[in-house]
């Protein structure tokens, strides 16, 4: 009669279904992981869009506000009251006794502008409107010269023999 062992077959069969079975908890354990620093980030998204929107809200209450939105139109506009005089300081430094600082390098920095801003626009759509003026013209003088435009070199030259 013979003895089969059954014993190193079913030692690497339970070894088998350990290995599985760890495999698988490692899995679920790297899942809850990823999905706990998903929800921490999510966390901190929502903390910061309550508090922009709370920010939101601050601002909209602002502007309920008359005394506020009459101080931004006469900070941002320049508007008066009926009566009132005007005044604006064209050298700040010489009221405040504060200098404005230049860059060691000797470059000039970017210079706040004078102008209130509604001025800056119209001034900068003055000069959008004048660069397509000029070059429109140029356009212009280049169709009318067509051909002629090659020639104009050959005759500077005869003039200049």
């Amino acid at each position: 009669m013979k003895r089969t062992s059954a014993g190193p077959i079913a030692f690497f069969v339970a070894l088998f279904i350990v290995a599985l079975g760890l495999i698988q908890l490692i899995s679920t354990f790297h899942s809850y992981a990823l999905d706990l620093s998903e929800l921490n980030g999510l966390r901190k998204q929502e903390a910061a869009l309550v508090a922009q929107k709370q920010e939101l809200e601050n601002d909209i209450e602002r502007w309920d506000d008359d005394a506020y939105v009459t101080a931004q139109a006469r900070e941002r506009l320049g508007y008066v009251f009926p009566g009132e005089q005007p005044i604006r300081v064209e050298h700040p430094e010489a009221v405040t006794g504060e200098k404005t600082t230049t860059p060691l390098d000797g470059t000039e920095g970017t210079q706040e502008s004078t102008l209130p801003w509604y001025s800056e626009m119209a001034y900068s759509f003055r000069e959008a409107d004048a660069g397509k003026d000029r070059t429109r013209d140029a356009d212009a003088r280049g169709d009318e010269n067509g051909a002629g435009a090659a020639t104009q070199p050959d005759d500077q030259d005869k003039e200049q023999q």
